[in-house]
């Protein structure tokens, strides 16, 4: 799966599985930059690599789209995206507020929407690129307390397929990778200012005891997945996905 020399850019790079992907994209010398929202930790783990940080909020369209011209009139092309940027709330239909619902929308759907059109624009001109959206098992199944998340992502799902089919025979394949529960902070977040770790760590054990592996998946893991994904060794995958979940969707 050489990557030497690609241009990558993967969002939410700051923790868990995007910042990940970038220590592994590095590693097979892949040129790789960085985006998150959160410039002070984005800047401390571009420090301990060669990864180019940008700061961005996806959630605004010319956002998105300086953020690409900007690759691009660096490095002169743009040869793929791994789109992680993710929010989570955790309330229901009777709690979930407009505001709540918004914010996770406008971070998880249309950021990846906004970042996926301003990419396709570029590849399909170039006639090459991999484009990787994040969406989550949730995308497919439903989950108690979580509503906006599960709809952001099944909406994730259905823009890597259309714009799949969009794309198709121009040289550009979008696809997509659906984590399971995988040992991050946004895991751990939102679990209510009455927990203690303690608490968070007993009930992330009790997460994993769901799981036919009966464990959580690693970052890394993650990151395998979309790296597959950005290589020519997918170069037949279009409009599809990977799921890894340890089994859970096989329930």
């Amino acid at each position: 799966m050489s990557l030497s020399g690609k241009i990558i850019i993967v969002t939410g790079a700051a923790s868990g599985m995007g910042r990940a992907t970038v220590e592994k994209l590095l590693s097979e010398k892949a040129i790789v930059y960085a985006v998150d929202w959160n410039e002070a930790v984005l800047k401390n783990v571009c420090e301990r690599n060669e990864a180019h940080p940008i700061t961005c909020d996806i959630s605004k369209s010319q956002s998105c789209n300086r953020l690409i011209d900007k690759v691009v009139e660096n490095e002169g092309r743009l040869d793929g995206i791994v789109n992680f940027a993710g929010v989570l709330k955790r309330t229901g239909i009777l709690d979930c507020t407009d505001e709540e619902f918004d914010f996770v929308m406008n971070i998880n759907t249309k950021g990846c929407f906004y970042l996926t059109r301003a990419v396709a624009r570029i590849m399909e001109k170039q006639g090459s690129g991999s484009i990787v959206n994040v969406s989550s098992i949730w995308s497919d199944i439903g989950a108690k307390g979580v509503l906006a998340y599960c709809a952001s992502k099944g909406a994730v799902s259905q823009i890597t397929r259309c714009a799949a089919l969009d794309l198709a025979g121009t040289g550009v394949r979008v696809n997509e990778v659906r984590p399971g529960e995988t040992n991050t902070p946004m895991l751990a977040s939102e679990r209510g200012k009455d927990f203690t770790q303690e608490d968070i760590n007993n009930k992330l054990k009790e997460i994993a005891a769901t799981i036919p592996e009966k464990r959580l998946a690693d970052p890394e893991e993650i990151a395998n997945a979309a790296i597959f994904l950005l290589s020519d060794d997918s170069s037949y995958i279009q409009g599809s996905h990977i799921t890894v979940d340890g089994g859970y969707t096989a329930l």
